[in-house]
């Protein structure tokens, strides 16, 4: 499948902000890839380049291929309300997205192998489809046999994000996805707005 497999550092560069959580060697080095780095003339950007930018950090955020991501666009434009908000909600709502923010893994890549293997249930039945939409209400959990794994142990362990839309059970091992989450309580630094007017064009 053709995902990003490469180094997310140089990723997290090119945006000049750690999309990826917590990085090191980003914080070493946080001005944009290659040879010359910081030296390299860069003129101004146009207002295309910069829509692209948005959506490219966007898409790279929530690990989600372009057609994908095209897709979430048109189903936000068809529902009431501001698409660029119901974008975002949407990308929120997937549930390799949900399974990351739970903490059951320590990043999006590794939360979208979890379901992919079958460690994850929605409401008690097995779902291996990591942009499986969800809906309020929803329960999230580990599976039984899984529950045991070092990698899901290890990643709750350190967890200590909370957020406001959701709920977690530390001793069933689920989490529950009590309500869509409203624009200001999603912490990403993306510019919504900007996307909406790139794929309006």
């Amino acid at each position: 499948m053709a995902r990003y497999t490469g180094p997310t550092t140089k990723i997290a560069r090119k945006f000049g902000e750690a999309i990826y959580g917590e990085d090191k060697s980003f914080e070493k080095r946080n001005f944009p890839p290659g040879q010359h780095g910081n030296n390299r003339r860069r003129g101004k950007k146009s207002e295309y380049a910069v829509q692209l930018q948005e959506k490219q950090k966007a898409k790279y955020t929530y690990g989600i291929l372009e057609r994908q991501f095209r897709g979430l666009f048109k189903k936000a434009s068809a529902s009431k309300g501001i698409t660029g908000e119901i974008l975002l909600q949407l990308c929120e709502s997937r549930l390799d997205n949900v399974v990351y923010r739970l903490g059951i893994a320590p990043t999006r890549n590794g939360a979208r192998q979890l379901v992919s293997h079958k460690h994850i249930t929605v409401n008690g039945e097995l779902v291996n489809v990591p942009s499986y939409s969800l809906r309020a209400g929803d329960v999230v959990a580990v599976r039984e046999k899984s529950k045991s794994l070092e990698a899901i142990e290890s990643s709750l362990n350190r967890n200590s994000s909370v957020y406001e839309w959701m709920t977690w059970n530390s001793d069933t091992m689920q989490g529950t996805y009590v309500s869509v989450p409203e624009r200001l309580q999603i912490p990403e630094n993306i510019k919504e707005q900007l996307i909406v007017e790139l794929y309006s064009k």
